[in-house]
């Protein structure tokens, strides 16, 4: 019973709970990060005295970071945690309204425990953030505890099933014990001991990120196999007028809007493979005492959550707008996922602020690749193209797109460290030359991202792990790469251009590559997305089922509605006959 209870936890990370609790699961917090971050951040006593417990699900608790004044700049948190040396106590307060937590999932009305981020005072001195084990509800009656404010707040776009919510601390008093200390410590008589790297204190947000990189691309996978196999249903609008009305999927630019995505959902699927495994061995390291690559593992999760969600949110749209009107139907099911994959641009930190982040990194980068000092290996290339003067030039291969790709992103950067020197020679400090610089911060941190996703994409393709597949699997993973490659180059032509020489010859082949996978890649469409393996029950939609019979489902669909279990609704005896036989 034991590993079944097991296998269960780890399910709610998995794309199956879309079916199981289509609405959000009120759990899912718990066990896809907060577990996991009292795993890292307790102390092997600390995991035995409650870790364990809410392993077990014996108590029930979520992660509480974000507040109605502050998110994703974690500094700027108001909530207190000032620690009492007389009853070797920390006691916890949110000063104002701005200070209550808001958005933990569960919390509204699932949870009795809750993991703090608040900012530690010892003897009115700051020590910056830190996390605190909280009992928010008793654990028999489940009211809430003295001197704590907690309710949901409210309906939301989706995740109607997760119940977030608020959270007010009025000198609530937590054990010494209950503050997070395998890095960070305070001892009984209030001597801290700080964290060995400041990156630590929010690390169980990089996992979300890493995860959140994953889960959008199935997001986009499931939309891509709904709209897809609905399209291979849907027939309309003649190609030639003699004949019959074809499958829409035959229009090519019905093919436009859905094997983009396909290959879109491939490519952030296998990046996020590599960025689980950078932080795999990110996690052995910080067991080891080893912390450089925590700043690359920051970066590269940070750019890849922005660029995964925007992509997803925008592509998920696009293919709820090829089911045509009956996209717009809830029983598609097309909504739900869109609420899933746009949610992602602002939680786990806001998609800007990201890239704000992102864009410092590149600029510490820079510096050190004009004074030759070593860099993280996904940055390598700010220095690669620094000494290769040909770097920039187009060929038009996949390498060669790569390139051109990173040459790019080493561009906007260095024009980006450009102005920002500027500022700085002109008197403005770091900080205020920072922001007036963070247009171009956020426009190299995403293509910094973009750049990688080329990188990886290729290498999984084209690289050894070719060498273990069919020569038939290839070939369609060699179309996906190319449509992938091509079809994002000609979407960032704007930048490019700016750094690169091509032709309109060179445009007009790109569009002639784009429109002829489109047509190689036209048979093995429906083949594609089965091959994702979502069931119906994941799935949820009329429109994308594996048997095709999109208009009995819908029409079943309609039938089931509650408006349609009577022939005359009660509204009409009562409201509307009354109302029309009515003298106005």
């Amino acid at each position: 019973m034991r590993n079944t209870s097991i296998s269960l936890r780890n399910l709610y990370e998995q794309p199956v709970m879309w079916c199981l609790v289509p609405g959000g699961n009120p759990f899912s917090v718990m066990y896809v990060m907060l577990v996991k971050a009292l795993q890292a951040h307790c102390t092997p006593e600390q995991y035995e005295d409650f870790g364990k417990r809410v392993e077990r699900f014996e108590i029930s608790a979520t992660y509480a970071q974000t507040e109605l004044g502050h998110g994703t700049y974690l500094r700027g948190l108001e909530t207190r945690a000032d620690y009492d040396p007389k009853t070797d106590e920390f006691v916890l307060n949110t000063p104002k309204i701005s200070s209550y937590k808001w958005w933990a999932a569960g919390l509204g009305q699932c949870c009795n425990y809750c993991l703090v981020m608040a900012q530690l005072y010892i003897n009115g001195q700051f020590k910056g953030p830190h996390m605190f084990f909280v009992q928010v509800r008793d654990e028999e009656t489940f009211e809430p505890l003295p001197g704590v404010h907690i309710g949901d707040i409210g309906k939301k776009m989706g995740y109607i099933g997760t119940n977030h919510g608020f959270l007010g601390l009025k000198n609530v008093r937590i054990p010494r014990t209950r503050m997070l200390m395998r890095y960070a410590k305070v001892n009984a008589d209030g001597s801290f001991v700080s964290s060995p790297n400041s990156v630590l204190n929010y690390f169980a947000m990089v996992r979300s990120r890493c995860l959140i990189v994953r889960n959008n691309a199935a997001y986009l996978a499931a939309a891509a196999t709904i709209a897809t196999r609905y399209s291979a249903v849907r027939r309309q609008s003649p190609i030639n007028p003699k004949e019959r009305e074809p499958q829409i999927m035959d229009h090519v630019t019905q093919q436009m809007k859905l094997f983009p995505e396909i290959a879109t959902s491939l490519a952030y699927a296998m990046s996020s493979d590599y960025l689980w495994n950078l932080y795999e061995q990110t996690i052995k390291d910080i067991e080891n005492g080893k912390y450089e690559r925590l700043p690359e593992l920051h970066s590269l999760s940070c750019a890849l959550k922005v660029t995964s969600a925007v992509d997803s949110a925008a592509g998920v749209e696009r293919l709820r707008l090829g089911c045509g009107g009956h996209g717009y139907l809830s029983s598609s099911n097309m909504s739900n996922f869109y609420a899933l994959a746009t949610a992602a641009c602002t939680y786990e930190g806001e998609n800007t602020v990201l890239l704000l982040q992102i864009g410092r990194f590149l600029m510490k980068s820079w510096r050190s690749a004009l004074s030759g000092a070593p860099l993280a290996p996904t940055v390598q290339y700010l220095a690669e193209v620094q000494k290769n003067p040909d770097f920039g030039t187009w060929t038009g291969s996949w390498e060669n797109m790569v390139k051109a790709m990173k040459y790019t992103a080493a561009n906007k950067t260095r024009l980006a460290f450009k102005s920002l020197l500027a500022r700085l020679s002109r008197g403005e400090t770091e900080e205020n030359a920072a922001n007036h610089t963070g247009i171009e911060f956020t426009q190299a941190a995403e293509l910094h991202g973009r750049a990688f996703v080329f990188s990886s994409f290729t290498d999984e393709v084209t690289g050894p792990k070719s060498q273990t597949r069919s020569a038939s699997l290839n070939c369609v993973l060699e179309n996906l790469l190319e449509l992938y490659l091509v079809k994002e180059t000609l979407n960032q032509m704007s930048n490019l251009l700016r750094f690169i020489q091509l032709t309109d010859t060179d445009l007009r082949r790109l569009q002639d590559r784009l429109e002829t996978v489109l047509t190689k890649l036209r048979p093995d469409a429906v083949a594609i997305v089965d091959g994702f393996d979502f069931s119906d029950l994941q799935l949820n939609s009329t429109l994308g089922s594996f048997d095709g019979n999109v208009y009995e489902r819908m029409f079943d669909a309609a039938l089931n509605t509650p408006m349609n279990q009577k022939s005359v609704p009660k509204s009409f005896n009562e409201m509307l006959k009354p109302f029309m036989k009515s003298n106005i």
